[in-house]
């Protein structure tokens, strides 16, 4: 049973944790996992410990130099000994067990005769309990050998191999698995109640445990996946510490903050005391008046949209339909998801949540038979628009959908809606996966197939790659929920290869690899080294501009780290993307005479420079990017951005609070209709983020 299907989390007693590749990274003992247990773990009801293939002494050293947080055990040496470290002593009674049947020179005798390259790995990692092997690429078959030829000397013992290149040889009672369960039944505690973690083979005995759950941080081996692809598993998005903090976080054992918290630290950057201390010159008081009169007004636009099937895009009354406006009355996909992302906060709202759930049925009582999500429903007549402009699809709204549905329901905790729909979202999921035409992991978008359909950009689009990672991860998240762990861990493990299809294509750098593949990107001399993932590529160019809403989302939906997001948001600070108003949605603007100019730009006037998609600034792409600056941990730069948004909402064409589609880049004029859905939803969420509204 998922913890969404529980309403509760059964109580975690103990937490059994693998450290190399786990808990830190091997090679630079890297972690922030001590940082965060130190600052928010639990009472002392959860007992903490170590399962590891290194020795005692090993680990106590890691403890005392502050690269790991003391635990209360330590199991070491793959399963071979267990350390009570608050007694400060190795627990005998267990050594007793290990004894049966093991004979240390006749396991050195047989590994002899191994007909395959091995060699023994330092005396650091032996003791008496223990052998260990550097064994690399070995198959399936020649462990099985192994394992034979002990069983035919008579010896019953546990063959480990992990990592494709390590082999332990180890008592037939020994392993992590056993170890632990010794140690449950020792302390009293049912394997129902605990939670481990691993990334590897040696550590597949711990999962192996009754009704134990477990986190499989992002970098594991795939013999692990394979491993526990039926078990109750969390599927990290994250690698070691991270990943384990992030499943920590899943189980309700530590609380949301700690993953924000994750974040380095820049608040004596010079150029954020700079901001910071103009910010302290300005009237705090006045600033959290206003934002919060923008927010009760926000609910009032937000309520003033809906409608019988749904958010529509903007008021109906309130904004005459003229030619091609039409569209405008109707459910878009697009829209109405992040409407309904933006408002989940408001969920005890009897009629805002209808109008979620409404929103989210229209869409998929409309999906089309192979799987498209329509990108609007006509709210007259109730019928659905599969093209945008020029009869293109528009990709991105099937994306946001699923998203979007995810969200909901791990708010709302509605498990049977999920189960109705779950087929017609694996069906979006595949006509979505069809658009990966070239097997890369990233999509093949149309020109002005996405939320800029009036704007010239093509095959892989940041903001659809971005998108398209988020809606792999959420899709598993719910098959996770629904108890199918098998298909879950195959779409977030496809989630990783699309994170790093995009890093490695979006982000170039002249600091290439030996031995690492080149993207087209990287194999641009004149684009060098970038502070922020770039707009697109293709197989015959790239655009370098900064995408500014796709910058945002990859931080937001935890595509790059904490470092890369602060990098970009020193440029597109520093470049004024949220100057008059947060924010253009991309830097520089195309202007005539551009190669990346389109003669298309000046239908209806609309993307001629610092217009519309063409730089201008979208009050719900302000919403993402408060919550991006909170969660860099910048929270007095973000209260302060969101004091400009409000001023933008504000600001109206026939009156104040009109929270409009777009305002003019360089004046932050308002434009567009009025009484936008997702400015108010994204406003509403940006003040709940922030914790200005409880």
């Amino acid at each position: 049973m998922s913890k969404l299907e529980d309403g509760k989390l059964q109580e975690i007693e103990l937490l059994s944790f693998d450290i190399d590749n786990t808990l830190i990274d091997f090679h630079t003992h890297k972690s922030n996992f001590p940082k965060i247990w130190d600052t928010y773990k639990p009472g002392k009801n959860v007992i903490l410990t170590y399962n590891t293939g290194r020795l005692i002494d090993d680990v106590l050293n890691l403890i005392n130099t502050r690269v790991l947080p003391e635990p209360d055990y330590i199991i070491s040496g793959v399963g071979t000994h267990i350390y009570d470290f608050n007694k400060n002593e190795v627990v005998k009674e267990f050594n007793d067990v290990l004894d049966d049947g093991w004979d240390l020179e006749k396991v050195e005798h047989i590994v002899q005769n191994i007909d395959h390259p091995i060699s023994e790995q330092p005396t650091k990692f032996q003791h008496a309990y223990k052998r260990s092997y550097f064994f690399h690429n070995a198959s399936v078959e020649i462990i099985e050998s192994i394992e034979k030829n002990f069983y035919e000397a008579g010896m019953h013992i546990n063959v480990v191999y992990s990592g494709e290149q390590y082999l332990d040889i180890l008592p037939k009672w020994a392993n992590k698995g056993n170890a632990l369960q010794w140690l449950l039944k020792r302390l009293e505690i049912d394997s129902s109640n605990i939670l481990v973690a691993g990334d590897s083979g040696n550590d597949s005995a711990m999962f192996d445990l009754d009704n134990v759950k477990g986190i499989v941080v992002a970098n594991a081996h795939e013999e692990l996946y394979k491993y526990t692809k039926y078990r109750e598993i969390y599927h990290a998005e994250g690698v070691h510490g991270d990943g384990v903090v992030e499943g920590l976080v899943y189980y309700g054992i530590l609380p949301e903050e700690a993953i924000i918290d994750n974040n380095v630290d820049h608040k004596e950057e010079f150029f954020i005391k700079q901001e910071l201390s103009h910010i302290a010159e300005e009237d705090e008081d006045e600033k959290i008046a206003l934002i919060k009169e923008a927010y009760y007004k926000a609910i009032e636009v937000l309520k003033m949209n809906i409608t019988p099937l749904g958010f529509s895009a903007c008021s109906i009354k309130d904004n005459i339909p003229n030619g091609t406006d039409e569209n405008y009355h109707s459910v878009w996909a697009r829209d109405g998801a992040i409407t309904v992302l933006g408002s989940l906060p408001l969920i005890h709202d009897e009629d805002i949540h209808l109008c979620q759930r409404q929103t989210l049925l229209t869409l998929l009582e409309h999906i089309s038979a192979n799987g498209q999500i329509p990108s609007n429903v006509r709210i007259k007549d109730n019928s659905p628009d599969y093209s945008g402009v020029g009869g293109i699809c528009s990709i991105d709204s099937g994306i946001w959908v699923v998203i979007a549905f995810y969200e909901y329901i791990h708010v709302t905790k509605d498990i049977k809606f999920l189960r109705k729909y779950i087929s017609d979202l694996k069906e979006t999921m595949r006509w979505l996966g069809a658009h990966d035409s070239n097997n890369d992991a990233l999509l093949e978008i149309p020109e002005a197939g996405d939320w800029t359909d009036l704007f010239g950009r093509s095959y892989n689009i940041l903001y659809d790659e971005i998108l398209w990672y988020r809606a792999n991860v959420c899709f598993g998240r719910m098959l996770e929920i629904l108890g199918d762990y098998e298909q879950a861990g195959k779409y977030i493990r496809w989630s990783q290869v699309i994170k790093k299809e995009i890093l490695q294509n979006f982000w170039p750098s002249t600091q290439q690899k030996m031995f690492q593949s080149v993207s087209f990107a990287e194999k641009q001399f004149t684009l060098g080294d970038t502070a922020y993932l770039i707009a697109q590529t293709t197989p015959f160019d790239f655009s370098w501009r900064c995408d500014v809403l796709g910058n945002i989302l990859a931080f937001l939906f935890d595509t790059v780290d904490s470092e890369k997001a602060h990098q970009t948001f020193k440029f597109m600070f520093g470049a004024g993307v949220n100057d008059p108003f947060p924010v253009a949605n991309v830097y520089p603007v195309v202007t005539p005479g551009d190669p990346d100019w389109r003669p298309y730009y000046t239908v209806n006037l609309l993307n001629l420079p610092n217009h519309y998609h063409n730089g201008g600034i979208w009050p719900f792409v302000g919403g993402f990017w408060v919550k991006f600056v909170n969660k860099l941990g910048l929270k007095e730069v973000a209260i302060s951005e969101l004091h400009k948004l409000a001023l933008l909402n504000k600001e109206g064409i026939s009156q104040e609070w009109e929270f409009t589609e777009w305002a003019h880049g360089k004046t932050g004029k308002p434009m567009g209709k009025a009484y936008q859905a997702w400015s108010a939803a994204q406003f509403i969420s940006a003040c709940h983020k922030l914790k200005i509204i409880k």
